[in-house]
């Protein structure tokens, strides 16, 4: 216990030189963070050592590791800086000492040191894992909105491929749209989608019905001349779905499908 509390009160001691050296240290080992990014790194690694509590020190370790995810550290950053640290600490403090001195301190150091790392290097997957989900979930949000342009017409542009799990939220954000802004009629503008095979094609057939179903009507637009020889060579059958071959049109027939029209203002 007196090698635990040694270590740790050398380290309060003697904080601002080793974060000096510390940061220094990591600085000359790679410049992809400033001075003041590794500086605020070595202080707040030090804040959470010198926790009075076990509760002041999860508290520290959850702000810590999440501030890290935010300023995109990695964890082999991490676990190189943390690392650096102790070297640092295991020559300042053994020094020139016995063989026996050093054992010591490496056993006090696993004992108190080690298991904060852990926990740190832990909570910052933690962290990492539930930052990369809400991310996914948002861009899965903007992949597939639905837009209102009109009074009961709205638009869905997709961009990107289309694979298994984005056409599930196409459909979910679809049939919630149809029923939030009351659409009569949705258009499906596929001008962004590099390939449509068999399976896209399954897939926005599968959205159309499922339009149709809840009430509404919908139209394939952005067929380009290669996605419609596509379609053709591979024998996919849209004759139940609409199609456009632009934006524009689609535009021209929802509006005369809801019994309205464009017409020109003269003076």
């Amino acid at each position: 216990m007196e090698q635990l509390d040694y270590i740790v009160e050398y380290i309060r001691t003697n904080r601002d030189q080793l974060v000096k050296e510390w940061k220094d240290k990591l600085v000359s080992l790679s410049e992809e963070k400033t001075d003041q990014n590794y500086a605020s790194f070595c202080n707040e690694y030090i804040n959470i050592l010198l926790s009075h509590s076990m509760n002041e020190e999860e508290g520290k370790i959850a702000v810590f590791a999440q501030r890290l995810v935010e300023f995109g550290w990695t964890l082999t950053s991490i676990i190189d800086s943390v690392s650096e640290f102790g070297k640092i600490i295991f020559f300042h403090i053994t020094g020139n000492a016995s063989e026996k001195k050093q054992v010591e301190f490496v056993w006090g150091y696993d004992q108190r040191i080690s298991p904060i790392n852990n926990r740190l290097f832990n909570q910052y997957a933690s962290s990492w894992q539930k930052t990369v989900s809400l991310q996914k979930i948002a861009l899965q949000e903007l992949s597939a909105p639905l837009i209102p342009v009109f009074d009961n017409i709205s638009v869905m542009p997709l961009v990107g491929t289309i694979d298994t799990e984005r056409a599930k939220k196409i459909m979910e954000n679809l049939l919630e749209g149809v029923v939030k802004f009351r659409s009569q009629v949705v258009l499906i503008d596929i001008t962004g989608v590099p390939v449509v095979d068999t399976m896209v094609a399954h897939h926005i057939i599968q959205a159309s019905e499922a339009v149709r179903l809840v009430g509404a009507q919908c139209i394939i637009v952005g067929i380009r001349s290669e996605i419609a020889q596509t379609i053709v060579t591979l024998g996919i059958n849209l004759n139940q779905v609409m199609t456009k071959s632009s934006l524009q049109k689609g535009i021209i027939a929802a509006l005369e499908m809801t019994n309205r029209k464009i017409v020109s203002m003269e003076d």
